[in-house]
């Protein structure tokens, strides 16, 4: 968990936004060397870290995205007035005026003064003198606490995910696994999927890659905080690969009998739409897997923006899947036909049992 800990206080403490993860790039990079861990971006700012070991085989990619909703802000008038526009799905209620937010680049105070003309946007004033023509906002609550066995921020969704893909090739690095796996770490899903849909357009990833989208998705029933991972089944869009999801299930299983502390929940998880759907739509097999989320998107009761929160157990539980999961990929196959398998066997059971004629005093009428 420590790993876990420490990679997400990196991540959680920088600020973010669709189109403004320029810091949490630079964090990720130096990561990356730190480990010795391969990365690289593609023209768009999407970054690919690789780890590859032995035969070359099918890879597994593990994808999550670096934004969080934030506002993109530009200058307006004189007097540190701005105009920000709202990036990110958040209702309007929850944009009181007085609430308290940070500038960037600089971390300067600002506060949300009400409306403009426009749709999603708002008038922001510095509080004290912002020298930029242009950046982006985000709320000014805090980024990052480890509290009571909950890792509580401002972008839990879905620098978790990040965070809990860097683990898993740390991992499989420090463990010298011999697999194929590959962190897709995508800009701008708040607002479209844009780095995902580069990434699948452009066929940077192995047309042949099993990729699993990683995600917190708002706690709703039937999975609950503390309960494990939870391989999610589909998102509000779309139905995920079934083999693709069996996998996953399977090694789960497996895991669970070798590792007691090892918990797992399965779910449809309709609350929104996630990247396993827009890969999906390019022809690329996906599953999905997640973490229960309190505070989707900032959005805390009574219309209070707050801080997000996850289970850090959950994310242990993500992390030790996917892992687990990687390893595994020479197996797909077998571990895959193990359901059909159990079928067969059912089957045949199912035609000695059938073919047995009813009792004379049973007749079919």
């Amino acid at each position: 968990m420590q790993t876990i800990i420490s990679i997400a206080q990196r991540l959680m403490s920088l600020p973010t936004a669709p189109f403004h993860e320029e810091a949490i790039q630079q964090e990720i990079i130096k990561l990356c060397a730190e480990h010795e861990l391969d990365v690289k971006s593609d023209k768009f700012g999407n970054l690919m870290v690789v780890y590859k070991s032995g035969p070359s085989r099918r890879p597994i990619v593990l994808a999550a995205h670096m934004d969080h909703p934030g506002f993109d802000v530009r200058q307006h008038g004189s007097d540190g007035m701005f105009i920000g526009q709202f990036l990110g799905s958040v209702p309007r209620e929850y944009f009181t005026p007085g609430l308290e937010l940070r500038l960037h680049p600089g971390n300067t105070r600002a506060i949300l003064i009400g409306p403009s003309k426009m749709e999603k946007e708002y008038v922001i004033r510095s509080i004290v003198p912002w020298t930029q023509r242009s950046g982006f906002a985000v709320w000014d609550i805090p980024a990052f606490q480890f509290k009571d066995n909950m890792i509580i921020g401002r972008a839990c969704d879905d620098l978790i995910g990040v965070t809990a893909a860097l683990a898993t090739l740390i991992e499989l690095k420090r463990s010298r696994a011999r697999t194929y796996a590959i962190a897709a770490l995508s800009r701008a899903e708040e607002v479209g999927f844009h780095g995902a849909l580069a990434l699948a357009a452009e066929n940077t990833l192995p047309k042949d890659s099993l990729i699993v989208s990683l995600e917190t998705s708002a706690q709703m029933p039937p999975v609950r905080f503390g309960h494990g991972v939870i391989i999610r089944v589909g998102d509000r869009s779309s139905i995920f690969d079934s083999d693709a999801s069996r996998f996953l299930w399977e090694t789960a299983q497996i895991l669970s009998a070798e590792t007691p502390s090892f918990k797992c929940q399965r779910a449809l998880m309709s609350g929104g739409t996630c990247e396993a759907t827009a890969y999906q739509a390019f022809g690329y097999q996906t599953a999905g897997v997640c973490v229960a989320l309190g505070n989707y998107h900032n959005c805390g009761g009574n219309f209070n923006i707050a801080p997000e929160h996850v289970s850090a157990d959950d994310v242990v539980c993500m992390v030790g899947l996917l892992t687990e999961a990687a390893r595994k990929m020479g197996d797909y196959s077998k571990i895959t036909s193990q359901l059909p398998r159990r079928l067969n066997k059912l089957l045949k059971e199912a035609r000695t049992q059938l073919a047995r004629p009813y009792p004379a005093r049973n007749p079919i009428l």
